[in-house]
């Protein structure tokens, strides 16, 4: 990776012939049709966007998928999030996409910031995952932009009261930033995540361990060693974020059984990787803020 970071690039160059350098794939668990129609027809707006990959982890397969402008494959099980997605991203290598979008069905935006993101990326080869600015519905910012976990982040928290581990939290999803610089992140959302594929063959898909929830932390972390992962705050999205472990016991099994996975893989204590990736990373925020760098 070049040593010049990415949040010292100059004004982009706009890039022309960007026709079908972006596959998308979403993965569908019994959401209805109308929701997933819609984001399809937003995709599709996009000069940018090749193949659309409808993957169905639903019980049962519903015959009018097959009528949108999209390729929907139907697994006839829930082989979980990161699995599914891995099914698209294998056809992305194969047919020399160039980037993938990961995104969930439940996000609004407009279809010119895929061109915007692409032309971001044709510039800066370093980085090698983007997300995007992320909004609730009612205009509320998601902070998203997280520090790669501690045990105690992801589940003291779930247990403790918020009084307790508000300055912890605040920590972690960086709230001090203001969320209004391109930063180098190690670990983004998979809400909507903006993949370069040769990213991909590098560090290797999604962990198909994780059912559910920690995927994305694991990816992010893993790109995030070899490239820059960009929160890029340029452009946003709206995100309905169900937050669905909060609200189904079942959700919230897997959701802790799987954080048990991931932090058996890169260590609960002892992580010494962790450690200094996100001293970097608070130190190059710290930068931000002294410089008072402008985007």
């Amino acid at each position: 990776m070049k040593e010049k970071s990415i949040i010292e690039s100059k004004k982009n160059k706009p890039v022309t012939g960007l026709k079908n350098l972006v596959n998308v794939s979403i993965v569908r668990y019994k959401q209805p049709f109308q929701e997933i129609a819609a984001l399809v027809s937003i995709i599709r707006q996009s000069t940018v966007v090749g193949s659309i990959y409808i993957v169905d982890n639903s019980p049962e397969k519903e015959e009018h998928f097959y009528e949108l402008d999209a390729q929907y494959i139907f697994n006839n099980a829930n082989w979980g999030y990161g699995k599914a997605h891995n099914i698209a991203i294998k056809k992305s290598i194969c047919c020399n996409a160039k980037y993938h979008l990961v995104v969930n069905s439940d996000i609004q935006f407009a279809p010119i910031i895929l061109e915007e993101i692409v032309t971001f990326l044709d510039n800066e080869q370093t980085v090698g995952a983007l997300m995007p600015k992320i909004y609730y519905p009612n205009g509320k910012i998601q902070h998203l932009c997280k520090l790669l976990p501690t045990p105690s982040d992801l589940l003291f928290r779930r247990f403790l009261p918020v009084s307790w581990t508000k300055k912890q939290a605040n920590r972690f999803e960086l709230i001090g930033s203001g969320y209004n610089k391109i930063m180098n992140i190690p670990y983004l959302s998979g809400c909507f995540m903006m993949l370069r594929v040769e990213a991909l063959k590098k560090v290797g898909l999604f962990d198909e361990q994780f059912f559910l929830y920690p995927e994305d932390i694991d990816l992010s972390r893993r790109i995030h060693e070899e490239y820059e992962t960009v929160f890029f705050p340029m452009v946003n999205i709206i995100h309905s974020h169900e937050q669905g472990s909060y609200k189904n016991l079942r959700l919230f099994l897997i959701h802790i059984i799987n954080l048990i996975r991931y932090f058996n893989k890169w260590g609960w204590i002892f992580d010494k990787k962790r450690k200094s990736i996100n001293k970097a990373t608070l130190d190059q925020i710290s930068k931000l803020l002294n410089n008072n760098t402008k985007l």
